[in-house]
């Protein structure tokens, strides 16, 4: 079992987390208020934008097999390397601009103006 470190970006908060670990229960378990809800890999209120490192999460149903390069939901996301993360940043698919219809997971969406 492999042990590497997770920082949060803009946050001060480090966490050591094994590769056998999800990113969420180590911070639920550090008592970092980390944003989450299904904890299945659908909802995307955990999501993190993956600024170093990489990640292995094959469970997160939630993205795209592309945007799983660059975003990690931290419900599913088990560290393969030391990471920096930023919490609260969105992929492309369910970021809406404003005033346009957008889509949440596969599903248009109209904005509700």
């Amino acid at each position: 079992m492999t042990t590497h470190t997770v920082e949060f970006v803009g946050t001060g908060e480090t966490i050591e987390v094994t590769d056998k670990q999800t990113i969420l229960s180590r911070c639920l378990e550090e008592g970092i208020a980390q944003e989450y809800s299904c904890r299945v890999g659908m909802c995307l209120a955990c999501t993190a934008e993956i600024v170093e490192g990489e990640v292995t999460q094959p469970a997160a149903r939630g993205i795209t097999e592309e945007e799983k390069e660059r975003f990690a939901l931290t419900c599913m996301a088990r560290p393969q390397s030391d990471l920096k993360l930023d919490r609260g940043k969105y992929p492309p698919s369910i970021a809406a601009d404003e005033g346009a219809n957008h889509t949440v997971n596969g599903s248009a969406v109209a904005d509700d103006d």
